[in-house]
Parts: structure tokens; C-alpha cells; sequence
């Protein structure tokens, strides 16, 4: 048995492993230069968040008939919702980012969603991942297409935060990984100098397995380059804190440092509240606490290049209209997307609000899906990444756009 065969069969350098070389990036092959200054980040907050105590409806009776403990107070009470326009409030956790509302460089799309009646996480997932709402058989994600249809293709032109590639992020095109929390900076056996020669010797072919691994070693030492400087240069060489805070840093860093990277997709867990789901405090406020900071920090951090920042927060279906007898909420259908960058159209919550009366909501439980997310993204891609409608085709397959929204 030769080495290279050894070696793939002991699992030192197996097909995984050359997928995912580290915790930090992952690589499949890619070329040339990014010379489109506009960048893409997408955020998913992955649990269903309640967008009704997000972004909140405090001029409707009915919301706070239906939720009796876990509303959030008017603008004029105690703990009070944030006034946005008078008709729609902000979580009071999410203050840190109100400057953004007032400056116009945040929006939101409320009534908002995939238009698939799931109520199952994985599936109403996938659909928003993939793009083709009820479409099971579609083999890539859209953020993936999307980096198909980008000119200029680099091995870290597409980025996602996590040690293993999201489904929107799955298909042909590279991606490279940054690892979160204290794994973005750990050091791996093919660091070492000696070893890591070693390897660049055993796979200095021209064959896919070693194409595979030189790109991928590329991508890295790209990556790592970036984040040792900004480690070096954040609190005298400390490492930063765990959280999203730390790791919304760590991005903007990169992205400031490095203008290949273009797109970008991090993901949030904990936003599924059956049981507590609480008010002004509680679950989904300590949450929202942490998103907050670290939108605002990424905005911080990101510099001049936020002016040609578009960041989407977005989430698989909202939550029932009514609280459950947990003190929480059950899974629904429309919900509220988020819009912040430099030349977003902010100060303005977009989307059709047919309000909260029973008449109104989705199979009489659940906020309406007034604007498909699909919509949303279309514009984001047209207005703001340039894309021409052939290849807004290929993004979102089988589907053309009902609406354009001006939030561009």
C-alpha cells in the first residue's frame, strides 16, 4: 500500500478531511480575483424568532390580548417597546441598534417569509436555504449559486462562519470556514512547518485530490494571515470573548482587511421559545441582547466598507400570534426580515400589515406571509450586488420576483 493511500484509508487526510482541513476553513477548487467592492452578509437565526416581540405591532389590541405576559409594553410604559414610526416598536434589548434605525441604514420587512405552509424546522429551513420553497430534491443552496453568478471567483470569496458548510452555502462553488468562538484561531498538526511541508510535497501533483488540497491550504494561510493580525491588535494579543459579539468582530476584520471576501453567512440557534419565552427579559431578550451588540459591532467594526455592506437577518417562519400556556410561543408562519447596510432605504418598516385580527391571519393563528423572502433577497441581488435578471434566474430557479421593494 503506497503513503497517499495509507493515509486517506488511516483517515489522516480522508475525503472529509481534506473537505473541512480545520475547524477554520474548508475549500473546494476556485480562481482569479473578487473586483466587486460590494459585499453580502447573511444571517440566520435558526428556531423560528418570535418577530411579533422583535419588531412589535404595539398600536394592535390584539396583540396584547393574545399575549398576556410576554408582550412587550407600549413606548410610553416601563421596559417599552422602542417607537420606530408609531406603529411599530423595537425589542427595548435591541437598543444598541436604534442609531441605525435613525441614521436610515436599518429596515425591516415584516409580514415576511417563505410562503411553504411547514411548520417543521428542517424543512422550512431547507426551503429558505436552498431557495425553492417546497422543493426537496434541489441539490445546492442559493448563496452558492449566487457565488456562481459573481465574477472573479477566489478561494474565499464566499465565507461561512461554522465548522461545517450550511446548506445554503452546499454546491459546486468554493467555500472557505472560519471556525467560531475560541476554534477560530486554533492552531492544527498541518501548521506545524514540518509537517505541513510534508504534506504540500505529497500532494504538489496536478490530480483533483491534490488541486483540492493546494486551494485549500491557500484558502487557510489567506484566512489565518487575517486573523492572527487582528488577534495581535485586539486587547494586546488577548483572545476575544465567546459569542456572537466576538465572532461578528472577527468577520468584520477579516472583511475590512481582506476585499476577496464578499459574501459571508453566519447562523444563531436559541430562538425556539415553547417554554419562558419572556418579555422585556427572559430567553428571547438575552438573545436579541447578544444579536443586538453584535450587529452593531459588525456595523462598528465594518468601517468604510459597510457603505457597501448589504446584511440580511432572516429566520425560518415566525411564531403563533397567540402565547401557549408555557408563558411561550408555538411555530407559525410570516415573520420580520431585517435590512441594514450602507445604502440601504432604512428608517421604514416595508411590507404589507393586514394586522392582527383573526380575520387576517394565516389558517387563524399565525402573522400572514405578505412578502415572500424571496422578494427581498431579489432586490438586495439586483440593487445592490448588480445582478442582471438572467442570473437572478439562476439564484432562485422557477421563480420570478411579485415584487420589488424600495428598500434599495
Amino acid at each position: 500500500m503506497d503513503r497517499r493511500r495509507f493515509l486517506i484509508r488511516a483517515g489522516y487526510f480522508s475525503a472529509s478531511a481534506i473537505a473541512t482541513l480545520s475547524t477554520h476553513y474548508w475549500l473546494t477548487p476556485a480562481t482569479a480575483s473578487s473586483n466587486n467592492p460590494k459585499r453580502l452578509i447573511v444571517i440566520f437565526l435558526r428556531g423560528a424568532v418570535d418577530g411579533l416581540n422583535v419588531v412589535v405591532p404595539y398600536q394592535e389590541a390584539a396583540y396584547y390580548e393574545a399575549r398576556r405576559s410576554i408582550a412587550i409594553p407600549q413606548p410610553d410604559q416601563e421596559n417599552g417597546a422602542l417607537n420606530l414610526d408609531g406603529q411599530f416598536g423595537l425589542h427595548p434589548a435591541l437598543a444598541p441598534l436604534l442609531p441605525l434605525w435613525q441614521q436610515k441604514s436599518l429596515a425591516f420587512v415584516h409580514a415576511c417569509g417563505s410562503t411553504n405552509e411547514t411548520r417543521s424546522h428542517f424543512d422550512a429551513q431547507d426551503y429558505m436555504e436552498s431557495g425553492t420553497p417546497g422543493v426537496k430534491r434541489t441539490s445546492d443552496g442559493w448563496m452558492n449559486r449566487l457565488l456562481e453568478n459573481l465574477s472573479g471567483h477566489t478561494p474565499i470569496q464566499g465565507v461561512s462562519v461554522g465548522s461545517t458548510i450550511p446548506r445554503i452555502f452546499s454546491g459546486k462553488m468554493s467555500v472557505a470556514t472560519i471556525a467560531s468562538g475560541k476554534n477560530a484561531t486554533r492552531t492544527l498538526l498541518l501548521d506545524r512547518p514540518q509537517i505541513g511541508a510534508a504534506f504540500d510535497r505529497l500532494y504538489s501533483n496536478n490530480d483533483t485530490l491534490s488541486r483540492v488540497y493546494q486551494e485549500g491550504r491557500a484558502a487557510r494561510q489567506a484566512l489565518q494571515q487575517d486573523l492572527d493580525n487582528e488577534m495581535k491588535m485586539a486587547n494586546n494579543g488577548a483572545p476575544l470573548p465567546n459569542g456572537f459579539v466576538s465572532d461578528a468582530q472577527r468577520v468584520a476584520n477579516v472583511m475590512v482587511k481582506d476585499p476577496r471576501v464578499q459574501l459571508v453567512f453566519m447562523a444563531l440557534g436559541g430562538w425556539d421559545t415553547h417554554v419562558n419565552q419572556g418579555s422585556t427579559q427572559g430567553q428571547l431578550a438575552r438573545n436579541l441582547q447578544a444579536l443586538g451588540q453584535g450587529l452593531a459591532t459588525l456595523q462598528k467594526s465594518l468601517g468604510a466598507v459597510y457603505q457597501n455592506t448589504t446584511i440580511l437577518v432572516m429566520s425560518e417562519f415566525g411564531r403563533t400570534v397567540q402565547e401557549n400556556g408555557n408563558g411561550g410561543t408555538d411555530h407559525g408562519h410570516g415573520n420580520v426580515m431585517w435590512v441594514l447596510g450602507g445604502t440601504t432605504k432604512g428608517g421604514k418598516v416595508y411590507g404589507q400589515w393586514t394586522g392582527l385580527d383573526n380575520s387576517q391571519l394565516y389558517q387563524g393563528r399565525d402573522l400572514p406571509v405578505t412578502t415572500d423572502f424571496r422578494d427581498v433577497v431579489t432586490t438586495v441581488l439586483e440593487r445592490h450586488l448588480g445582478l442582471e435578471d438572467s442570473k437572478l434566474a439562476q439564484v432562485f430557479p422557477n421563480y420570478s420576483p411579485k415584487q420589488r421593494i424600495n428598500l434599495i
